[in-house]
Parts: structure tokens; C-alpha cells; sequence
């Protein structure tokens, strides 16, 4: 897609710029070939956290089971949900012990300090439930947060790594509140495995050491972060180091025992605020009254039919399961099972659709508590057949704009600026009564903004909302705002069949997690593949019209014909994490992404 005409060629100088101070400041693996030669496609490139040496390990195999299943990126996290499980615990249950663990063994990805998007099935009453975690924009806070004295736009990561960077932090309260309404055992019971985990100490885990070291510089910045992670000669942890984190520890006693209240109003809530206002050189705007003001809210699900299912996901703030619903919609007249996976036409379609989506998605999608998101005018089947009119078999689709879909009301938005990285994690549950829970999680960045505050990492998801709030005249619709949450592309995912679940899923990686959870669910419904198979699929993506390709697989045959149409084409590793389970005649089989490190457990 190119940049709309609005876009100056200094400010898209600006953002390349932006984009390339991520190699150099903060060693995110960023490729720039020369004839990236717009923003969007130079953002295209960025990974939210690296592919690491020892991320893919030979075990990734689907495991199945008749009474309850559990697919999570970390085996210590895994034990502690199938722990709950086994002890009779529900979905919600595990959810809990799963989280805190991960937020304890996975820091690079999740934990406490960040915020997350559930969606749960309570299979009692058939209803699905959706609720949204995210962090919250402090109020104190003006359309200048991200520009400098001049009046530019800051580089991103001092953005990221600083206090400016810290929302309002959402999964302490989504934990909490959730549980309190659906959960089975005691609250109380549920840190038992973190909780030893954080006292006795883990083995720091492969992907997490090679993390540490790409990101030594930026942890190293802050007395505390550099303390936790460097050993006592100031080099980064090495895999296997025995990692204890009493402060950690500490936090779980006082949220077992206060429940979210210590998060929001009490001792954690002034250690937060503390951290952000005084961090070095650039201290944030947080207060104690953001902290006490914060909700986790129970919203609307969005759902959008396929092929005889119906695809649900989260809404806006999240822009995952309205782009995944445009995806799917766009590509139903297409005939993606006679192509089949390895055809270069099935997978121009598919680009295409994406690219289509993500127009609309930069135009329209954003917190709806602050702007009118034409949710129902997006994904209206009328709307979705005239875009797929745009897209002709075997060749490329020119130029990807955003549509004109019907409003309840009249705006017009500017096109997003953001770059979005988020550090996430996601992780699937399902119970021996029929209860599912697909939750993503996320502190944006790899370790967040760097900082930390009772053991945890800090969010830096404010880094999530476009940088400048106009072009000219005309409102970014996920432009900053006091008490605004920032659009996410987290996807978690639960797909019905005759008002039953068949599928759920979701994975981390940025906004190309639109791309990897679309194409997870076309591999199962279109091409007949185990979710396992789906998930190691080679991932190919295309966002704003260059396509990647996943480095060192079969996508790379797909170059030559791709580049024969017309597209310009990078190798560069796609590090998904998908995690998700399947049910086919009671039986329920589980996958888990073999670029990380999860597992599945069943019974």
C-alpha cells in the first residue's frame, strides 16, 4: 500500500528513520531492503521479538485427550494450569496459574505489568464472553507525549524504553475479576506453582536467555532490570542459570491476598506509579489515580461467518477479529481448497484480502469508546463481496485502499501512523466440562518498556497509538487520548460449528498475528490439515505489498512466481507463536507453535 498522498516525504523520511533506530538502539531484528520505500512496509519488516538460535525445538507434536487439554508457550506454565486441571479446577482457574507463571518464566513476553484480551466460553450457559484487559492511556496526558521539545516525533525506542511508554496496566484486574465471576476453586490455591516457582527459582529457558542478549542494552539502562538479568560481572543471563526472583514472590502473596485492589490502590499500585515517574532521564506521567481509575471491561464479541462457521474474536480495541473477518470474507468466493497450499495464486488471493484489510484497518479500527469503529459496516457481506471483486486470479491487485464501508455515523479518519511490536504471548485452555479459554496476553515490546516494578515487567503499550494525532485536518483514529486504550492486533480466537466449538486459537508476533491466525484457520477449513499441521505451515505474509516470505521453508519456492506477478518479495524469519486446540468427536487435540517453546498437555 502506498503512503497516502497526505504523507509528506518528510514525514516518511521520519518514520524510516524510526524504523531503522530499532537495529540500533535496541537490536530488533529489522530488515530493510532498498526498495522498502514506505513507511507501512518499512514498519513490515520489524519483528516484536526475535527469532533466537534455540527457538524451534524437535518436540512441537500434537497431543490429544478426552477430558481437558492445554496448549501454553512455556512448560513450567503448562504444569501449573494442567496442575489446576487435574485438581478440578476450570478453565478460568488455570488461566489464572497459567499467566502468573508466564509472567514469571516468559518476562519477554507477558506478565503482570502488561494487559491482554480474553475470550471465554462458559459452555454451562452457552455464552461467549469477551473481555478486554488493555492498558489505559494516564489522563494527564496531551497530544504531544511522543514529540520532543521541537516538536518532533521521538525516535521509538527512547519512546519504548522509558516511563512515557507505561499504560495503565490491565491483567491483574482481568485475572482477578474474571476468576471471581467464573472461577471454580480458590483463588487462594492458584499461586501455588508460581509462587514456588519465584522462591525455589527456574531455569532460565533458551529462547528467554538469546532475548536477554539481543535486548542487554536497553535492560542494562535501569538499576533494577540490569540487576534481574545480568549476572554479577554485568553479562546477560546464559540458558540454564538458576533464576530466583524474591520481589516477584512477594507481589503473588499480595495478590493472593488482597486480590486486585494491591495492583490498583495499595502497595503495588505506588511501587508502579513510583517507577514510571522516576525513571531515568524519561519519567512517565502514570498516577495513582490512573491506577485506581482503571477497569477491565466485558465487551461485545465479534463474530463473522466462513465457510459455514462462524469466526469469533475480540473487538476494538483490538483490530484482530475485524481483520480477520474482512480476510475471510473477501477470500469465500474464492476456491482456496482446489488452489491448495502450495499455489502461488492461492496465496496472492490470500495476500491481497490481507491487504485489503489492513487499509481499513489503519482507517477505521480504534478504541470505540472514543470513535465510532464501523464494525458491522466492515464486515457486512455486501461490503466484503465488492472488495473481493477487486482481487483477479493470478494477478496482483495494484493498489489497496480503504473502502468506504457504511457508518452509523458520519467520520473521516486519517490513516494510522503506529508501529506496533508487540512482546506477547498466547495460550489456549479447555476444561473436562466443555469450558474454553483463548487468552493473549502482551507488555508490547520484547521486556516491555524495561522497566520494572515488584518483579514484573512494565508495559510500554502507549508506544501502540499512532505518534501524531492529525495528518493536516484529519484525526488518526488510534491517535493518543486520556483514558484511551491503544489498538492491538492480539487475536484470540474461537471458531463454532452449529453453535458448537471446534477450534480456538491465537498467537504473538506483531501485527502479522492477523496474518498467522487467518492462515491457521484457511489451513484447517480450506486445506484439511491437523492443527498442528496448520501451525507449522510455512508462513507467508503480506500487509502493505511486499510479501515475506518465512526464511529457510518451502515459502521460499514461492519467490520466483510471486516476483513473476508483479510483487516485490524479503526471506526474513516470521516468529510466530500460534497455540490452540481443535474438537472432532469429543476428541480434543492440541498444537503448539514449533518456533517457541510451548507444549500441549491432555488428558
Amino acid at each position: 500500500m502506498q503512503l497516502p498522498n497526505l504523507l509528506s516525504s518528510i514525514r516518511m523520511k521520519t518514520h524510516l528513520f524510526i524504523a531503522l533506530t530499532l537495529t540500533i538502539t535496541a537490536g530488533a531484528a529489522f530488515i530493510f531492503p532498498p526498495h522498502l520505500a514506505t513507511a507501512q512496509q518499512a514498519t513490515d519488516q520489524v519483528q516484536p521479538e526475535e527469532q533466537t538460535s534455540v527457538a524451534s525445538t524437535p518436540n512441537k507434536k500434537s497431543a490429544t485427550g478426552e477430558n481437558w487439554i492445554i496448549s501454553v508457550a512455556n512448560p513450567h506454565a503448562a504444569e501449573a494450569g494442567a496442575a489446576v486441571l487435574r485438581a478440578g479446577g476450570n478453565a478460568v482457574d488455570a488461566m489464572v496459574a497459567v499467566q502468573l507463571t508466564l509472567g514469571l518464566v516468559e518476562p519477554q513476553s507477558s506478565g503482570l505489568g502488561g494487559g491482554g484480551f480474553l475470550l471465554y466460553w462458559d459452555n454451562n450457559a452457552q455464552k461467549l464472553h469477551s473481555v478486554d484487559g488493555r492498558e489505559t492511556a494516564p489522563q494527564n496526558i496531551n497530544p504531544k507525549h511522543f514529540l520532543d521539545a521541537n516538536g518532533k516525533t521521538l525516535k521509538f525506542f527512547d519512546a519504548v524504553v522509558s516511563g512515557r511508554s507505561v499504560g495503565v496496566p490491565g491483567l491483574p484486574k482481568l485475572l482477578h475479576q474474571t476468576h471471581q465471576k467464573f472461577g471454580n476453586k480458590a483463588w487462594e490455591y492458584l499461586f501455588s506453582h508460581p509462587l514456588k516457582l519465584a522462591e525455589d527459582g527456574f531455569k532460565v529457558s533458551p529462547r528467554m536467555a538469546g532475548l536477554i542478549e539481543r535486548r542487554a542494552t536497553g535492560l542494562s539502562r535501569f538499576d533494577t532490570t540490569r540487576a534481574y538479568f545480568m549476572d554479577d560481572n554485568g553479562k546477560p543471563l546464559r540458558r540454564g542459570t538458576l533464576l530466583k526472583n524474591p520481589a516477584y514472590a512477594q507481589s503473588l502473596l499480595d495478590f493472593q491476598k488482597e486480590g486486585a485492589d494491591v495492583f490498583y490502590k495499595g502497595r503495588i499500585a505506588r511501587q508502579i506509579v513510583d517507577v514510571v515517574q522516576n525513571a531515568k532521564d524519561n519519567g512517565g506521567t502514570l498516577t495513582l489515580g490512573d491506577m485506581q481509575n482503571y477497569k477491565a471491561k466485558e465487551r461485545q464479541p465479534v463474530c463473522a461467518p466462513y465457510r459455514g462457521y462462524s469466526v469469533c474474536g475480540m473487538g476494538p480495541p483490538s483490530s484482530g477479529a475485524i481483520a480477520i473477518g474482512q480476510i475471510l470474507g473477501t477470500l469465500e468466493p474464492f476456491d482456496l481448497k482446489a488452489l491448495g497450499p502450495n499455489n502461488p495464486t492461492a496465496w496472492q488471493l490470500i495476500g491481497d484480502a490481507t491487504r485489503l484489510a489492513f487499509a481499513d484497518r489503519g482507517r477505521y479500527v480504534a478504541d470505540e469508546d472514543f470513535i465510532v469503529v464501523p464494525k458491522k459496516g466492515l464486515l457486512e457481506t455486501s461490503y466484503l463481496q465488492k472488495r473481493a471483486q477487486s482481487l483477479k486470479v493470478g494477478d496482483r491487485l495494484k493498489q489497496a485502499n480503504p473502502g468506504t464501508p457504511a457508518f452509523d455515523h458520519a467520520f473521516n479518519y486519517a490513516d494510522d501512523e503506529a508501529i506496533e511490536l508487540p512482546s506477547t504471548t498466547h495460550f489456549t485452555i479447555r476444561d473436562s466440562d466443555g469450558n474454553i479459554v483463548s487468552m493473549t496476553t502482551s507488555i508490547e515490546s520484547a521486556f516491555g518498556s524495561n522497566l520494572m516494578a515488584g518483579g514484573f515487567m512494565l508495559n510500554n503499550q502507549l508506544t501502540d497509538f499512532s505518534f501524531r494525532t492529525h495528518v493536516d485536518s484529519q484525526l488518526i483514529a488510534n491517535s493518543i487520548a486520556p483514558g484511551k486504550r491503544p489498538r492491538s492486533s492480539m487475536s484470540p480466537t474461537i471458531i463454532f460449528k452449529d453453535g458448537k466449538p471446534v477450534m480456538a486459537l491465537g498467537s504473538p508476533g506483531g501485527s502479522r498475528i492477523i496474518s498467522y491466525v487467518a492462515q491457521a484457520i484457511i489451513a484447517v477449513i480450506d486445506w484439511d490439515m491437523s492443527i498442528q499441521e496448520a501451525f507449522d505451515n510455512p508462513h507467508i505474509t503480506n500487509r502493505f505489498g511486499t510479501f515475506a516470505l518465512e526464511a529457510s521453508s518451502k515459502a521460499i519456492e514461492l519467490q520466483a512466481p510471486l516476483e513473476a506477478m508483479g510483487y516485490r518479495t524479503v526471506s526474513i524469519s516470521l516468529n510466530s507463536g500460534l497455540h490452540g486446540i481443535t474438537i472432532k468427536d469429543n476428541t480434543l487435540i492440541g498444537a503448539a507453535d514449533r518456533r517457541r517453546e510451548g507444549v500441549v498437555i491432555a488428558e
